[in-house]
């Protein structure tokens, strides 16, 4: 059996040199120490949206209300990977009623957009880019619902950070200057765009000031006239103006009709703990299911880092993706068994397939009996602790900037297919697949964790390397985000596409070549990459001590920090 590693990898391998293992935890990977505190803890992807996080919890904001500030913020600092035209998935564990609510606020197709129109132009996928991927925006009506069930602050006063750095300007930090820049060189071509994102002719470079004073015009009428500003108001019939004059399908009745929709998070138990996704159209299912695989193995044994233990995830996030890829899709439209999905009877079979010295070239997905980003999470004095996720989808998105309103439309539908017998096909008013996950561990009925790793389809394979870190490994909060990372790419796809080679296997700098050297025996295709490991924050309960631990990416710009 053939398999091949880059010249690139082999170079960088060879060279490395760790050098930490001085510090305290005794591993080659750690950045930092988690942060401790007992009043509160944020931990965002970006310092500032962090800060503006814990200046609300000071004024007697709930974790709810710190969230919403925070995302808001993130909305105009990093317009890279969020903003008010994309979505939001949240879990929010309740101190009052000591339970867990889940919030699906992703918003469905245009109802006046039709399967027959991408059979009738000969469309083989639903683009990237332009008016056609365009879904309606439910981050908005989010922050709504989740401020009207747990929020204490007055709306106008969650925002006006926001706002008020919307005016002024903000310093525009490294990492996402540099996929501004990337971005900005083909989304200039779209209307608008260079009024919004290149005020100055060009993608702002790291540390230059950045405002965005549409956008602050956008929040304010948000703040003073609520959710129907932006679904009802002037900014639903600005964007349905601008959507037809671009030849595209979002109508103000798509955006009036919008509702986001609570939900019962699900979960499986891995070794004591409980972890908690939300169930399709997100993919949060797939982690689940990976998670119930490995738990059949003596993962501890193995080691952290051995061929063994990533060839084992490997085999198991390819056997959960075909389900993903065939299954997940939005339940409205179809009949989606969770309990067998998810069932330890169910795993046993699948894991059968599994051949623990070689690698697959292709899985069928399972026989059922009868579906880029900003990660944040925060938690509150009172015990209150929201798990946060909101995108725009690929990069800066559709490319689709409404006139002087500050913010791009998600590019959301490029996920569904365009295969009349999938689930996840395309019709009206139906919402789309999604990459986006919160997540959340329970213990004994009590909050252990809140947690997240952005990134597409990583976002699965971050969350079970970050469970399994912490379980098995017994690494620290900080430490399981630290730990390189393995990336699995290639699997069959929710659009349509399938695996048949077996994909690529990505590592990160850090795990030893003998290692990699056994993994190409085994048949994976190994592949060295810089980036699309995902973006980890989280917040850990301490009961004992009543203190929230909290950690933050060491691969991008953001901070937990606590008070």
């Amino acid at each position: 059996m053939k398999s091949k590693i880059t010249l690139c990898m082999l170079l960088l391998l060879s060279g490395i040199q760790l050098n930490a293992q001085d510090r305290m935890e005794g591993r080659n990977f750690g950045t930092r120490a988690a942060i401790i505190a007992q009043n509160g803890m944020a931990a965002t992807s970006h310092p500032l949206a962090t800060q503006i996080a814990l200046d609300i919890l000071k004024k007697g904001g709930s974790a709810v209300d710190a969230a919403i500030a925070a995302n808001a913020a993130l909305g105009l600092m990093e317009p890279t990977g969020s903003g008010i035209g994309g979505d939001l998935f949240a879990i929010v564990w309740d101190a009052k009623t000591q339970r867990l609510y889940g919030l699906n606020s992703s918003g469905p197709s245009p109802k006046t957009l039709t399967l027959d129109y991408f059979i009738k132009n000969a469309y083989t996928k639903i683009p990237a880019h332009g008016v056609l991927p365009v879904s309606v925006p439910g981050t908005v009506d989010g922050w709504f619902e989740l401020h009207k069930k747990f929020g204490n602050l007055k709306m106008a006063d969650i925002l006006q950070p926001a706002i008020d750095y919307a005016n002024n300007g903000f310093p525009v930090s490294e990492l996402i200057s540099y996929y501004w820049q990337r971005s900005a060189a083909f989304m200039q071509q779209y209307p608008n765009f260079r009024e919004t994102y290149m005020p100055n002719g060009k993608a702002p470079a790291e540390g230059e000031i950045f405002k965005n004073p549409f956008l602050a015009k956008t929040l304010s009428k948000i703040a003073k006239d609520g959710r129907d500003a932006f679904y009802k108001g002037d900014i639903a019939r600005t964007i349905d103006k601008f959507m037809k004059e671009q030849g595209g399908f979002l109508s103000y009745d798509d955006l009036s009709d919008y509702h986001a929709e609570w939900v019962d998070p699900v979960s499986v138990n891995y070794r004591g703990y409980d972890v908690w996704e939300l169930p399709p159209n997100g993919q949060g299912t797939a982690a689940l299911q990976m998670l119930n695989i490995l738990e059949l193995y003596d993962i501890k044994s193995m080691g952290y880092g051995s061929a063994d233990y990533i060839h084992i995830f490997t085999e198991a996030k390819k056997l959960a993706y075909e389900d993903r890829a065939k299954y997940y899709s939005d339940p409205a439209f179809n009949k989606i068994p969770m309990e067998h999905l998810l069932s330890k009877v169910y795993a046993k079979e699948r894991a059968k397939q599994i051949n623990p010295n070689l690698a697959a070239k292709a899985y069928d997905a399972g026989e059922l009996e009868t579906g880029n980003t900003i990660y944040m999470t925060v938690a509150d004095k009172d015990g209150n602790m929201v798990s946060l996720i909101q995108s725009n989808y690929r990069g800066m998105s559709s490319g689709m900037v409404p006139p002087k309103l500050g913010f791009m439309l998600q590019d959301r539908g490029e996920l569904f297919s365009l295969d009349p017998n999938h689930h996840n096909v395309y019709a009206p008013g139906k919402r789309p697949f999604h990459t986006i996950i919160p997540a959340f561990i329970t213990k004994d009925g009590k909050p252990f964790m809140s947690f997240g790793v952005m990134g597409g389809a990583m976002q699965p394979q971050g969350h079970v390397q970050i469970i399994v870190n912490m379980v098995d490994f017994g690494m620290g909060l900080q430490e399981a985000g630290d730990a390189p990372r393995i990336r699995h790419e290639g699997s069959s796809e929710p659009t349509g596409e399938k695996m048949t080679d077996g994909g690529l296997l990505h590592l990160e700098s850090g795990f030893d070549y003998e290692v990699i050297r056994k993994l190409l025996k085994m048949g994976h295709t190994i592949q060295y990459s810089l980036d699309g490991y995902g973006g980890y924050q989280a917040i850990k309960r301490d009961e004992k001590n009543n203190t929230y631990w909290g950690a933050s990416e060491s691969r991008k710009d953001g901070q937990a920090a606590g008070y």
